[in-house]
């Protein structure tokens, strides 16, 4: 199995929560390595140009707004076919559709609070990765 890296963001509805040391302690508990991580708050800009692939679509305002409102945790975590692997952690998008013992079931408000972000392939993990952290800063 190949070593990835994809990048993993706790969202503010999380943070706000009180629930990103729990969901952070999820990530290693499931295999996967922290192997750069960052508390933040996005500007406008920076959600707009981070979502920027969505601005098309009816929900980016409220996700711009969203993801503005308060500080999110980004991570790089690294670990065996680490794409898939968060993505399965996470759960699915819909906390309601959520397989029992993933993050978004344990954490998630709803579909648009959603808890947690994460790449999905290693070409956007690669862009992600670099839209939050220098090659410096991944230690590991």
């Amino acid at each position: 199995m190949a070593i990835e890296r994809t990048l993993s963001m706790i969202k503010p509805d999380a943070v706000a929560a009180g629930n990103a040391g729990n969901i952070l302690q999820h990530f290693e508990d499931n295999g996967l390595r922290i192997v750069a991580c960052k508390k933040t708050q996005l500007s406008l800009a920076q959600a707009q140009a981070f979502y920027a692939v969505h601005a098309e679509r009816p929900f980016y305002g409220e996700l711009v707004e969203f993801m503005t409102e308060g500080p999110i945790f980004a991570q790089v975590l690294e670990g065996e076919n680490a794409v898939a692997a968060h993505r399965a952690v996470m759960g699915a998008t819909n906390p309601a559709e959520a397989d029992e013992g993933t993050i978004r079931k344990l954490y998630a408000e709803s579909i648009g609070r959603n808890a947690c972000h994460g790449s999905d392939s290693l070409e956007n993990a690669a862009n992600e990765i670099a839209f939050f952290f220098s090659e410096s800063e991944l230690i590991g």
